[in-house]
């Protein structure tokens, strides 16, 4: 018997997870898609806080035009600068169950850009 699509997406996280854990030095970067919108938090795993977050329905970037993929960018850009203001340069990037493709690629371009080191 197959697993469901949830099972599957559940193994796919725990196994990125195994590898993947955010520090104070070097925080992680975790990034959730839905259907129209995107979101990300750097989170600090063994202290369990979030540090800074961003999404497409920020007012900022939801007034602005353009497709979904470019507001992917303009979050990753956001979230960089963000993360700068806090002192935080280098991160672990965290794409969950979504392949590196895409918004999730947008969004990783765009932290980059805005200053970001993963």
């Amino acid at each position: 018997m197959g697993l469901t699509k949830e099972a599957k997406a559940l193994r796919v996280r725990r196994r990125i997870r195994k590898k993947i854990k955010g520090t104070a030095e070097r925080p992680r970067m975790s990034v959730f898609r839905s259907n129209k919108d995107i979101y990300v938090q750097i989170i600090d795993d063994t202290a369990g806080i979030t540090l800074a977050s961003a999404s497409s329905r920020d007012k900022d970037i939801m007034t602005k035009e353009g497709t979904k993929t470019d507001k992917a960018r303009m979050v990753g850009e956001k979230i960089a600068r963000i993360a700068l203001e806090k002192g935080i340069e280098k991160i672990v990037f965290d794409r969950g169950t979504h392949i590196y493709h895409g918004r999730i690629k947008a969004l990783a371009e765009g932290a980059r850009k805005g200053g970001l080191k993963f």
